[in-house]
């Protein structure tokens, strides 16, 4: 309990400090006019570039526009909560396959040898590249009469993101029992798949935790890169867009989108945080990575 509380305290801290970054850096820009020993500041700290702080927060509470009775907080949280369940979707789709590959790759070493490549190769795409390809597949996709969304384009974009760190970690877990344990599930005779639960999946816990939050992280990335590439409305990517067009005239509202895809990430590392407690909470804690 003492340790999770001294990682909250410790994140509020971290966020004081930067806010105190930013507001620092700002005001050395405008007290040497963007240079210092002669170089320019490598980022322009005038208050359209750099709202003060303060300024952005309390834009969460202003409204959105003229004649609207919606907050930007509330525009934000609405598109954050859209974002969430697409990058949940994709989560999951990715944490089942990279699982499905993980145990096929630790069963046959010449699927391992055959597949781990080309699943490190995957990551090298870019999502820019990747996402226009995804939305024209998936519109020529015919599932028993289901049409095909342009936010199921965005979950499997996020899959995509996802499987990659759940597939390496749970790999590694999964060949991580030693071959005294081993050697001792084979000498009672146990299966393959009485081996992999009773003694590969428990050994892996501390491997996929970790991995999850990469995944959630990864999932999260996509989701938010991916309507920004297809234009799908509705979510935190989409609404960065919107609210950079009026970054001339309102930078403040601009940041508040940005803070929002930020605490959208925050929450689903919260979220596996949890998942990790449950996960870890009867092992020892020499066996906790």
């Amino acid at each position: 309990m003492k340790k999770r509380l001294r990682s909250a305290a410790l994140f509020v801290v971290a966020l004081v400090l930067l806010a105190l970054v930013w507001e620092g850096y700002k005001a050395l820009g405008e007290a040497t006019d963007g240079r210092v020993l002669g170089f320019d500041l490598p980022a322009r700290t005038n208050d359209a570039a750099m709202p003060h702080v303060w300024e952005v927060l309390s834009r969460f509470g202003e409204q959105e526009g003229r004649g609207s009775t919606r907050t930007i907080g509330l525009t934000v949280l609405e598109a954050a909560w859209y974002t969430f369940r697409l990058a949940m979707g994709g989560f999951l789709i990715g944490v089942a396959v990279g699982l499905v590959l993980a145990v096929v790759m630790q069963r046959f070493r010449l699927a391992e040898r055959g597949l781990l490549p080309y699943i490190v190769l995957s990551q090298t795409v870019p999502l820019v590249a990747l996402a226009p390809l995804v939305v024209g597949w998936g519109g020529n996709l015919s599932l028993g009469g289901l049409e095909w969304e342009q936010w199921m384009s965005v979950t499997v974009i996020a899959a995509y993101l996802a499987f990659f760190p759940v597939a390496v970690g749970a790999l590694r877990g999964l060949q991580s029992p030693s071959p005294e344990a081993v050697e001792l599930m084979d000498s009672l005779a146990a299966s393959w798949s009485r081996t992999l639960l009773k003694l590969r999946f428990p050994a892996a816990v501390p491997y996929r935790v970790p991995a999850l939050k990469l995944a959630g992280a990864a999932a999260v990335v996509g989701a938010i890169v991916a309507e920004i590439s297809t234009g799908l409305r509705g979510g935190i990517g989409r609404l960065i867009i919107e609210f950079n067009r009026e970054g001339t005239s309102d930078p403040s509202k601009v940041y508040t989108a940005v803070i929002g895809a930020a605490v959208l990430g925050l929450a689903v590392a919260g979220l596996i945080a949890l998942l990790d407690l449950f996960l870890m909470r009867n092992r020892p804690k020499a066996d906790v990575l």
